[in-house]
């Protein structure tokens, strides 16, 4: 499932326009779930409190108190706590933006950003 995840996130990313990708929403509700593909960077931004690091956390902790809404989530949440990542409510992130990277999530879950030819 993470490999899923991982690919389907790379395969996400590489849609945007170098130039233009930090003003895109889409783009910058994406930035926190980068953390998930880059174990050392999550630690790094985990021990500073990072923003990106809370965000990701309020994002992980919906998704946890969310499951009904997003089947695949608890078996995903599962993967990332064996890797060391959990989610905590810091109360920081915005509903709106929180439904939206849940959807995002599980539309990668749901291998809608899956490439068959990389497999």
């Amino acid at each position: 499932m993470y490999r899923i995840f991982y690919e389907s996130y790379k395969n996400y990313i590489s849609k945007f326009d170098k130039v233009n990708e930090t003003g895109d929403f889409r783009y910058i509700i994406s930035e926190p779930i980068r953390l998930i593909t880059d174990i050392g960077l999550y630690e790094e931004q985990k021990k500073e409190c990072s923003l990106l690091y809370q965000k990701l956390s309020d994002t992980l902790f919906y998704l946890s108190i969310n499951e009904s809404e997003y089947p695949k989530s608890k078996a995903f949440l599962w993967t990332l706590e064996s890797r060391g990542i959990v989610g905590k409510h810091f109360g920081i992130t915005k509903d709106e933006e929180l439904k939206e990277v849940a959807k995002l999530i599980n539309l990668f879950l749901n291998l809608a950003y899956w490439d068959d030819s990389a497999a």
